[in-house]
């Protein structure tokens, strides 16, 4: 059992539990972008260990109880660390580079760190395969790339209340991290390494020509 995983949890469940039970903290350390816009840039971070309800909270540490091992297992602990930060910091820049100019904006949750955690998973070991719904055999390579394009149309509809740019600046930030650690990957899974940025790409495009 490695200790920085399990501490990662219990200090989600502690914020969590402090956010739920005191309104006052959770408004306080949320993502709000006419507040982050003021100044208080703690809130890109501390809303990344806020959660909505317990099961929220749940969903998002079962993910990564499950997927933190392969990262562990490939890069050890310190870059596993890395690319939960890394990963939870790129979620809330990519929220605030769309959201930028909606300062009523909020949002919490540990999703973007987990997405990039999940994501570099997928990028280390692609063809593992993944329980969609824990029933649906899938390689985790496809499951990574429809992931991001149903972000894309989450992002697109805006019909939800799923922080669907956190997860993809998430991933994003799972997916350079990892490449920049693990360059050999380049090599070794070029053609997964090129699949994987397809959405990325597709992302980005769809922005420059005012799509999203």
């Amino acid at each position: 059992m490695n200790v920085i995983l399990v501490g990662l949890i219990v200090a989600n469940g502690l914020v969590t539990y402090q956010g739920l039970n005191d309104l006052s903290f959770f408004r306080k350390y949320e993502f709000h972008v006419g507040s982050i816009r003021s100044g208080q840039q703690i809130r890109m971070f501390s809303s990344g260990f806020l959660h909505a309800d317990w099961g929220h909270f749940f969903f998002n540490m079962l993910t990564l109880w499950f997927f933190a091992p392969v990262v562990i297992e490939w890069l050890g602990t310190i870059s596993f660390l890395l690319i939960y930060i890394g990963s939870l910091i790129f979620g809330s820049l990519l929220t605030m580079l769309f959201h930028k100019d909606d300062y009523s904006y909020r949002a919490v949750g540990a999703s973007g760190a987990v997405t990039g955690i999940l994501y570099s998973a997928i990028l280390l070991e692609p063809n593992m395969m993944l329980g969609v719904f824990f029933v649906i055999p899938m390689p985790a390579y496809l499951f990574g790339i429809l992931y991001l394009l149903y972000s894309i149309y989450g992002m697109k509809a805006k019909n939800d209340n799923i922080g669907h740019t956190a997860h993809f600046g998430g991933a994003i930030g799972g997916y350079l991290i990892t490449l920049i650690k693990e360059p050999s990957l380049f090599v070794d899974h070029t053609l997964m390494v090129i699949l994987l940025a397809i959405p990325i790409l597709i992302l980005f495009v769809m922005a420059k020509l005012g799509k999203l």
